[in-house]
């Protein structure tokens, strides 16, 4: 069975998809873009950016019962691999220690042109 999981906090999905769905024990959390849930603007620079992304993931983490040490895994998608430096900086903020496994990835473009986005997967 599934649950569908929604948090307030973090932006409304901009597709025909969830913004995570728990199932089998795991919580599967779909891409996060730099977009303030509360005001819809989108931070600006790759630091700015990936620290939304990551609060945005933890607003959804912490509406299913989880949190950033739940996660197993993450993708995270770069304009540019550029700043991939910038953004390892920022992630080590949220990934203290037991890191997830991750792949990253330049990519062509980004919806809405934002600079970076992130996925997780995460289990208890």
């Amino acid at each position: 069975m599934k649950k569908i999981i929604a948090s307030p906090l973090a932006p409304k999905a901009v597709g025909p998809y969830s913004q995570a769905v728990e199932a089998g024990g795991a919580l599967y959390v779909s891409g996060q873009l730099p977009i303030d849930g509360a005001t819809g603007k989108m931070a600006e620079g790759i630091e700015a950016q990936t620290r939304q992304s990551l609060d945005n993931l933890g607003h959804i983490l912490k509406e299913a019962g989880y949190d950033y040490s739940n996660v197993v895994k993450t993708v995270v998608l770069l304009d540019s691999i550029a700043d991939f430096g910038a953004m390892n900086a920022v992630y080590a903020e949220y990934f203290t220690s037991e890191m997830p496994a991750r792949m990253c990835y330049e990519v062509a473009k980004l919806p809405m042109g934002a600079l970076v986005e992130i996925d997780a997967v995460a289990v208890k």
